[in-house]
């Protein structure tokens, strides 16, 4: 009487083996890459990669700009709200593209905004140096609206700039302006603000929205904590910012010290913010290479 196991085919084995996804090397394994044991590995390489690259670009110091998505140059502005008057013209009794129009033409007003940050972008990277370490070097959110405005004038003034992609639910491709090799797409918003202020040397933040408010506050309570050294922090267009935040309350509720209403000023134009920075620093000494401390 014979002894037999279960049959088996050696070589169709072979092919299972070579087909296992626990044969993948490590490196090429993506689903091994992104399950959730190796978040902390992904955080780290998305920290390193863009530091990394931007060290071979000799990237010395940047100055950040943040602003709305939504507020765009003022020909683009003033069409849309064209479009919407005609949407409401063929229904005059709907509330929803009644207020369309009005969101539209508070648009059209914030248009000077994009210029402004265009204007900026461009009268900083004029200064920049070509060859050894790049100085003031403009570094947006790398998306559209106050982000393509920053990017545009520098590419305008033949300068090198760096846009820090998000991803995101909806699809929200880079803006066309950003130099290639400096722009990046982050998965890990943590990640991507610490990119915003390693390097940066002053922070503009045109009117925005709730991601403009998160990056600005988030910004400020660093200075406030002394967990980053302080830089030039300054808001474009008093008028928004003070209709939209109520800074002197929080004085007046003892939830912040007067002295913290130093820690940002208010700017109208692309020189007086830029003679902002440049007194800050007259003032203050010479930046250091990064304002996080710890």
């Amino acid at each position: 009487m014979t002894n037999e196991g279960p049959s088996f085919d050696a070589d169709e084995n072979l092919k299972r083996i070579l087909a296992s996804p626990t044969y993948r090397r490590a490196e090429d394994d993506q689903d091994f890459l992104k399950s959730p044991r190796l978040r902390p590995t992904r955080l780290s390489m998305e920290l390193l990669k863009a530091e990394i690259v931007q060290e071979r670009e000799g990237i010395n110091s940047t100055i950040v700009l943040f602003g709305g998505t939504r507020i765009i140059e003022e020909s683009a502005a003033r069409e849309r709200l064209d479009q919407a008057k005609a949407r409401l013209a063929d229904a005059p009794d709907d509330a929803k593209l009644a207020r369309a129009v009005r969101i539209a033409e508070r648009i059209l007003t914030k248009s000077p905004f994009y210029e402004e940050a265009r204007r900026f972008a461009r009268l900083v990277s004029e200064q920049q140096t070509s060859e050894g370490k790049r100085e003031n070097v403009i570094v947006t959110g790398g998306g559209p609206g106050i982000m393509e405005a920053g990017n545009r004038g520098a590419q305008e003034a033949g300068s090198l700039s760096i846009g820090l992609n998000i991803t995101l639910p909806h699809e929200q491709a880079p803006n066309p302006y950003i130099s290639p090799e400096l722009c990046f797409q982050f998965h890990y918003f943590a990640i991507r603000k610490m990119h915003f202020l390693m390097r940066a040397r002053a922070m503009l933040a045109f009117p925005g929205g709730f991601g403009t408010m998160d990056e600005l506050f988030e910004t400020l309570t660093l200075v406030q904590t002394s967990t980053m050294r302080p830089i030039p922090i300054i808001l474009f267009g008093q008028d928004y910012w003070r209709r939209i935040v109520d800074f002197d309350a929080f004085v007046e509720e003892g939830t912040i010290d007067p002295e913290d209403l130093d820690i940002f000023s208010f700017a109208e134009t692309a020189e007086e913010a830029w003679q902002i920075i440049t007194s800050w620093y007259e003032e203050h000494g010479p930046p250091v290479t990064s304002p996080i401390t710890r």
